[in-house]
């Protein structure tokens, strides 16, 4: 009996992936459980095990073509012996229907938009196309079919779909043939909704210039930020925040944790706000659907993490069901399975909300994206202890505290102004107070 392994479910809001590299080969024996392909998102790299033992007969997808979930990978037939390995070694091939993968973009060509391979449905049969294109061309009500791609291999890309749902009258022209002219041509005039006849030119690389192609995790990051630049209005309003109430609840209990193995850092604590604000500002922790949004029940907070193989945002669930040392423990278990490379894509999905914190190394503050289909993201700037003035006995006196800043961007389609600094100042609120159950 043969059984064909397909594109596991890779979290909430992952409708793809793209084939790393595979471990197996056609005609190899494999055991159940042996790691088959790498699967590459945007949120992580993924191992895709064999359900079974048995001979791999057929690999239905290349080496950077991207596969939707439930798409055909590989095949595996468990009736066949380990000895049958040997036999059918001459026939191991890459698979000959698979359409070969799109070549990579040239670093020297900027102008042309980077994009995977995206596997055919029922709907857009042969189209290349990321998901944010196929989104876009609905929404201008675009025939993506009829489009001729400029991307390589023919991709459909943004730019494609916009100029095609350009009014007739203001689609670019075909190029007239050359006439003679002594008047100088006038500049294109760029169209309404901000494509105009710009283009990046060309660059020929100099000496010493490096030229770094992008990675496959990178063009995938890309457009999905891309693609949340496009589709979210976003906005970002600032806060400063005073630590020192905080700082010394924390400078009360942090060795005591450390003998437990807990670090108590400033993250866990602003965590646990955003848990309370979140609580009490539901409209910030919702998701984005076609036409409307849903107000989440669960508190599934993501934590940004940086590793050795890029940034991931793990989830942290029923985050405001935790105490700070409770959050604390659960920030240090998925930040050291990041670096590891340990998580699941279950540990990657179903986040209602981001918080991003630069580390040691960050800036005073800065506005993130919007990681879709949430509607908000909050980044931390990184402490600084500076001079600032504080009230006792009716007098203003110079002090020095901790202090941070604090950066909430939120999608103006379903989050107002008076939501988004209600949300922030409560945050700001909770953290000066440092009122917290350990």
């Amino acid at each position: 009996m043969a059984t064909k392994v397909t594109m596991p479910a890779l979290g909430e809001s992952v409708v793809e992936g793209t084939v790393g590299k595979w471990r197996v080969a056609v005609g190899q024996f494999i055991q159940k459980d042996q790691p088959l392909v790498e699967i590459l998102t945007d949120k992580a790299d993924t191992e895709v095990p064999a359900p079974v033992s048995g001979l791999v007969t057929q690999l239905f997808a290349t080496e950077d073509q991207t596969v939707g979930v439930g798409g055909e990978l590989c095949e595996i037939d468990e009736t066949a012996s380990a000895g049958a390995q040997a036999a059918s070694a001459p026939a191991a091939a890459a698979p000959a229907a698979s359409p070969a993968p799109a070549p990579a973009a040239s670093a020297l060509q900027p102008s042309e938009k980077v994009a995977t391979q995206t596997a055919p449905s029922s709907q857009d049969h042969d189209v290349m196309a990321s998901p944010a294109v196929r989104k876009l061309a609905r929404e201008k009500g675009v025939d993506i079919e009829q489009l001729k791609g400029s991307g390589p291999s023919g991709r459909i890309s943004w730019e494609d779909v916009m100029r095609a749902g350009l009014p007739a009258a203001a689609a670019p022209a075909a190029p007239a043939p050359a006439v003679p002219s002594a008047a100088p041509k006038a500049p294109a005039t760029p169209s309404a909704n901000g494509l105009g006849a710009f283009r990046v030119p060309p660059y020929t690389p100099q000496p010493g210039d490096e030229v770094i192609p992008f990675s496959r995790r990178r063009r995938i990051i890309a457009d999905h930020m891309v693609y949340s630049k496009h589709t979210a209005p976003d906005v970002v309003t600032l806060a400063e925040c005073d630590l020192h109430e905080t700082a010394k609840l924390r400078e009360a209990n942090k060795n005591a944790l450390k003998k437990e193995g807990i670090n108590l850092n400033y993250l866990a604590f602003m965590a646990a706000a955003v848990c309370r604000a979140l609580r009490e500002h539901p409209d910030l922790n919702a998701r984005v659907l076609e036409d409307a949004y849903v107000k989440l029940r669960e508190i599934n907070l993501g934590v940004a993490v940086d590793t050795p193989e890029g940034l991931v945002v793990p989830v942290i669930r029923n985050a405001d069901q935790l105490t700070v040392r409770g959050l604390a423990k659960a920030i240090d278990d998925i930040a050291e399975r990041s670096r590891k490379g340990k998580l699941s894509p279950d540990d990657l999905a179903g986040k209602t909300f981001t918080i991003s914190n630069p580390g040691r190394k960050g800036n005073l503050v800065g506005g993130a994206i919007i990681s879709q289909p949430n509607v908000g993201i909050l980044r931390v700037g990184t402490m600084k202890k500076r001079v600032v003035v504080v009230e006792r006995d009716g007098e203003d006196l110079l002090a020095i505290h901790p202090v941070v800043h604090m950066a909430l961007t939120y999608d103006h389609r379903i989050v107002d102004g008076v939501q988004a600094n209600s949300f922030l100042f409560r945050v700001v609120e909770l953290l000066e107070a440092g009122e917290f159950e350990i």
